[in-house]
């Protein structure tokens, strides 16, 4: 190659990489723990942030509020000194501010106080989010269904509009336990508004919400602003199906498919583990009861690919600490591991 066809090459390549997609995809995606993932330890906030920085990880997601011992000015600066120091960028998230939902609790007021609070405390620790949620696959039965709950929260939303537009930080709804589909929760983006609400995806409950993880990612990916991961195993039974949230690389999920387009469509955000293993969760679709919370949802192409992941999978068993003084311990160890196992595979093969 000559000089010439060289520096060609290079002004090519170069102009190619200002491209925000061509960006994302060369650099890797920062990887990050979701506290819940080990939340048998009962940590408080301190501790998950060492935890999070001895794994040389890129962020900590402390996704419950009362992870925090209080919320004085002065504790606050304290952890975020603490993960400045450790290189850590701190995420913070609270639970249902959904005053109809099966899921909500006063602890901290109403939903407009819990939702303020949430972001009084992501502003104090350099958080860019908020992180909330509507509630759980349960609100899709009640009376008015989902809509209902979607209106209520919207509610909440809106009235903390000025307050998060004046900190600078966006407010992130997490499809959460199955209680919103994608089309759902873009929806309720929308109508609050794309300025100050995005979504924090969680592509376990996707799977919950009988949504195919990838094709929940095309829908939400572009108003993704936090996250909270892990992967699924799905088989099929004599009624239905069968789901399992298993360590990152372990389900069926394409992860190195599914990082790359996160990375496309959502560039910067990072991929924050929420191991959530063990455990087996039935959906016996071919029950007609089983359809009440997801009406008009069965004879579509979305379930016909919630369907085709089930057929791919294999029974995997769940896990049972054993009864006894060491009980607790088996917990940390087998949550750890499960974590543990997924930051490992996401730095392996991203």
């Amino acid at each position: 190659m000559n000089r010439r066809d060289f520096l060609h090459k290079t002004a090519l390549t170069t102009a190619a990489l200002a491209t925000p997609s061509l960006q994302a995809a060369a650099t890797k995606p920062l990887i990050g723990l979701d506290h819940f993932a080990v939340r048998a330890t009962g940590w408080k906030a301190a501790q998950y942030i060492d935890y999070a920085a001895s794994l040389k990880l890129d962020t900590c997601f402390i996704s419950e509020l009362h992870i925090f011992e209080n919320f004085e000015d002065a504790y606050l600066q304290g952890l975020k000194d603490q993960a400045d120091k450790a290189g850590l960028k701190l995420y913070v998230g609270t639970g249902s501010v959904c005053p109809t939902s099966n899921t909500w609790k006063d602890t901290y007021g109403t939903g407009e106080e819990h939702l303020a609070l949430t972001i009084r405390v992501a502003k104090k620790l350099g958080s860019p989010v908020a992180r909330c949620y509507l509630g759980n696959q349960k609100d899709r039965s009640t009376e008015g269904g989902i809509q209902r709950h979607i209106e209520e929260t919207l509610k909440v939303i809106r009235a903390n509009q000025s307050k998060a537009e004046g900190e600078g930080i966006k407010i992130a709804i997490e499809n959460h336990a199955g209680d919103m589909q994608s089309h759902e929760l873009k929806a309720l983006i929308e109508a609050a508004g794309k300025s100050y609400v995005g979504a924090n995806i969680d592509p376990g409950n996707a799977v919950w919400a009988l949504e195919d993880p990838l094709a929940h990612l095309e829908v939400l990916g572009p108003l993704t602003i936090c996250s909270s991961v892990r992967d699924s195993m799905v088989w099929e039974t004599e009624d239905g199906a069968m789901v399992q949230w298993t360590a990152v690389g372990e389900g069926l999920v394409d992860f190195k498919a599914y990082a790359q387009r996160f990375a496309e469509l959502a560039p910067g955000v990072p991929l924050q583990v929420e191991t959530i293993s063990g455990f087996a969760r039935p959906f016996t679709w071919k029950k007609e009861e089983f359809w009440k919370p997801f009406p008009d949802y069965q004879n579509t192409p979305a379930f016909e690919k919630w369907v085709a992941l089930s057929k791919k999978g294999k029974p995997i068993p769940s896990f049972k600490a054993p009864e006894g003084p060491s009980k607790k311990d088996a917990e940390i160890a087998y949550q750890k591991g499960e974590l543990e196992r997924s930051t490992t595979w996401l730095r392996a093969h991203l």
